[in-house]
């Protein structure tokens, strides 16, 4: 398909897929600078707060990511604790995949925990999000990294 663009007097025949390219490629460059996820590492508790300038998620809520990087055989915990919203804690792989997800912990609490085990050496994301639509509040993240028995 083409496009049709007229210059002055000359008409020029532009190929759709050159537009195409370079609007998704306009796009991209849009994305990339509102998306910055925070580096965090093992073993440190992070106190944030989950605020409307978060991701937003498409379900009313919103999210905030952090970024680590982890080996194959990696242990982990990732505890994820708020006061003011049920928090669901997410592990998302560099291809945008979700390795692990919790909603509420085994203490029947509406606080996130999950234990995971890294197949694959790479980047990963952390998603700290509300339940439902609450906008969020204050909370605290923890990533543990455990050792083996």
């Amino acid at each position: 398909m083409n496009y049709w663009l007229t210059v002055g007097l000359r008409l020029v025949v532009v190929p759709l897929t050159c537009v195409t390219v370079e609007l998704n490629a306009l796009a991209v460059n849009a994305q990339t600078a509102f998306y910055k996820p925070v580096p965090i590492t093992s073993g440190k508790a992070i106190t944030d707060k989950l605020t409307d300038k978060d991701l937003p998620t498409g379900q009313g809520g919103f999210a905030r990511d952090y970024v680590l990087q982890l080996k194959e055989g990696d242990q982990l915990s990732i505890d994820l604790t708020s006061e003011n919203f049920d928090s669901i804690v997410a592990l998302i792989g560099s291809d945008g995949s979700t390795v692990a997800e919790n909603d509420d912990g085994p203490d029947g609490s509406t606080n996130s925990l999950l234990f995971t085990r890294i197949t694959k050496t790479g980047t990963y994301f952390i998603r700290v999000r509300a339940f439902g639509e609450l906008a969020g509040g204050n909370f605290k993240l923890k990533v543990t990294q455990l050792k083996p028995l």
